[in-house]
């Protein structure tokens, strides 16, 4: 099939978006690539196609797991054969999804960075037919950049494994600075380079500098209809303010990454479906879900960056029609920014203290754990270490940056169990110890392919079937793997924290300096950016667009500044008008206020009174207590 049949096949598009169709003519002759395109703008399907246009297998780094296999998920439901491989799987796991993609029908392999660390995925990578390597998000990979994510520098060994295969680099904002450095960062080679404007016509970026917010939150749900996401700093925050909505009779939930899965995807159907008209969430919201009528996106706190600001707010609008960016912030949220940029920053000592702690916390030797992960509940490390959650996470991000270690976003991975012994071994199993025999039976029946691979297992639905605890399916299973039948891996719901070196004793942690100054450099120009935007009197779009490296933009004519600037301007050709009508009227003879006010075609009484009495003030018309003359 050609590409544009492709599209109408899989995706039931019978044209491409803007740009697509010149970025997947650049792939499908071999040619490096990088693609700017904003929120929204179709940027999957520019690998996605050219992918399947092609014999092999493409492989695609994302750094969001969650978005990772929303992706699979969607590729499958249209017949694609798709795989994702992240953080929290277990090394038999992935050795069977690593061989399926050798000698199997895979069409995509999703990868998390930090897979790209292990020998074992490098390995197998140069055993695979690959005709495409795509990395999303590919602003990660700079260290100028608002993410940076340091396992993204590990990409470009893929380039030792297959010289000759095509890159292509996605993401949706990059100055012009961070696009030289993904170019440089990933090797590209003469890359053929395609960036949409970043202008977005039908959207109109508003900022409010007021005390109370959620006064005009109300405000803008009720005169604003239609769809609304509301983004806050914190997971308290998202409760708190879906509740003061609902007590205002709007319809409104809340979201963050700590609710249990069923949950988050219960939420996020009722939204999408409209069934809620407003979603409260932090950041961890939003990434992946296209939905294209959502008519405005409120920021109750200053963002970190105008990077995250553009694509949170670019969530709006994607149909075209017009919508809202609203972003309420006031003094005290610029001191909150100020004050969390600083205590952001760990010092040396506090990153090495962090190192040690951890250690002492998963009880792991020096000299052991190197490829080990652990699921990690940061609250409760700091809890017990009695360290600052930000700090902390600082501190984690300079770690993972010196290569001591890597930790994934928070993710929902369901239980798995896969049968390691064989058909026979397991059938003279059931016959010798017939009080498993239940649940044997009702695992190979519920789940199909346990002897080829990994297959999730639900273990409430496992005891509903048998009649029996939640408990004792698990300790059942449990005991099923110690005698060796099967491989069981739990679920969890926890961020995963992988050290990629041994533990280290502290004379031989080695932090590099420079570069946190460099990490300090970079967010104070991205802090000074944001409380540029929210105070700076000039169109919110023109800011955002130089921002952008597009300079010499017009005014978007839509935003807060441009209303209030159009406002001015036609409140002085109002004043001209009416002053000129005053003058030619007591030009042709005195006038009382009444006759005065009555003759005047242009404005209100009101607009007309104040007008007589500051010409009346200037000394430019005069009374004689009756009448009024030039």
């Amino acid at each position: 099939m050609t590409e544009t049949e492709i599209l109408k096949h899989y995706w039931g598009f019978s044209s491409f978006r803007p740009l697509q169709e010149e970025i997947i003519s650049a792939v499908m002759k071999g040619e490096d690539t990088l693609a700017l395109l904003p929120t929204g703008g179709g940027k999957s399907l520019c690998f996605q196609v050219p992918a399947m246009a092609m014999e092999g297998i493409c492989i695609v780094v994302s750094p969001l797991i969650a978005l990772m296999k929303d992706q699979v998920e969607n590729l499958k439901a249209k017949g694609i054969n798709a795989v994702a491989i992240y953080a929290g799987m277990g090394k038999r796991e992935i050795d069977i999804l690593l061989d399926n993609c050798i000698y199997g029908p895979i069409k995509f392999l999703y990868l998390s960075p930090e897979r790209l660390l292990s020998d074992l995925v490098r390995t197998r990578i140069s055993y695979m037919n690959v005709n495409l390597i795509a990395i999303d998000e590919a602003h990660c990979i700079s260290q100028w950049g608002y993410d940076f994510r340091p396992p993204y520098l590990q990409i470009s060994s893929l380039r030792e494994i297959h010289p000759d295969v095509p890159f292509i680099a996605l993401t949706a904002t990059a100055t012009a600075f961070v696009r030289q450095d993904i170019q440089d960062k990933l090797e590209l080679k003469n890359p053929k380079i395609f960036v949409q404007s970043f202008a977005r016509k039908n959207l109109s970026y508003v900022v409010f500098d007021l005390e109370d917010k959620y006064k005009k939150l109300i405000g803008i749900a009720t005169n604003v209809k239609g769809s609304g996401l509301v983004y806050v700093r914190n997971r308290r925050e998202t409760s708190e303010v879906a509740l003061f909505l609902q007590r205002n009779n709007i319809a409104a939930d809340f979201y963050h990454a700590g609710l249990e899965k069923d949950e988050r995807s219960r939420k996020q159907s009722e939204w999408k479906q409209n069934k809620i008209r407003v979603m409260v969430a932090t950041n961890a919201f939003g990434m992946g879900i296209d939905k294209p009528d959502v008519r405005f996106v409120v920021h109750l706190d200053l963002p970190e960056s105008l990077e995250a600001y553009y694509q949170e707010a670019g969530r709006a609008g994607r149909d075209g029609r017009r919508s809202y960016a609203v972003l309420l912030a006031n003094k005290s949220d610029q001191a909150a920014l100020k004050a969390k940029y600083t205590d952001s920053f760990p010092s040396v000592e506090e990153i090495r203290k962090t190192y040690h702690y951890l250690g002492s916390y998963f009880q792991l030797a020096y000299g052991a754990g190197a490829g080990v992960s652990f699921s990690f509940d940061l609250a409760d490390f700091c809890k017990r270490f009695k360290l600052g959650v930000i700090k902390t996470i600082g501190a984690l991000k300079f770690l993972e940056h010196d290569g001591y270690l890597t930790l994934s976003e928070n993710i929902f991975l369901p239980s798995r169990v896969m049968f390691t012994a064989g058909n026979e071994d397991v059938y003279r199993f059931q016959i010798e110890n017939s009080g498993y025999d239940p649940l044997i039976k009702t695992m190979l029946r519920l789940y199909g392919g346990m002897f080829d691979h990994y297959a999730p297992v639900t273990e409430s639905d496992i005891a509903k079937r048998l009649g029996i605890s939640y408990n004792d399916v698990v300790r059942q299973i449990t005991n099923l793997q110690e005698q060796g039948l099967l491989s069981y891996l739990p679920q969890s719901d926890q961020p995963q924290l992988q050290y990629i070196l041994a533990r280290v004793d502290l004379l031989h942690l080695d932090t590099d300096v420079k570069y946190i100054e460099l990490r300090r450099k970079v967010q104070a120009e991205q802090i000074s950016a944001v409380l540029a935007y929210g105070s700076t009197q000039i169109c919110r779009s023109i800011q955002l667009l130089a921002y952008f490296d597009e300079p010499n933009a017009d005014k978007c004519g839509e935003c807060d500044v441009c209303l209030a600037e159009r406002k001015e301007e036609e409140l002085a050709e109002l004043t001209d008008k009416v002053d000129f009508e005053i003058a030619t009227l007591l030009q042709a003879g005195l006038r009382s206020l009444d006759e005065l006010v009555q003759e005047l075609k242009t404005g209100s009484d009101q607009e007309k009174l104040g007008r007589i009495r500051e010409l009346l003030d200037a000394g430019k018309i005069k009374t004689d207590g009756k009448n009024y003359y030039l």
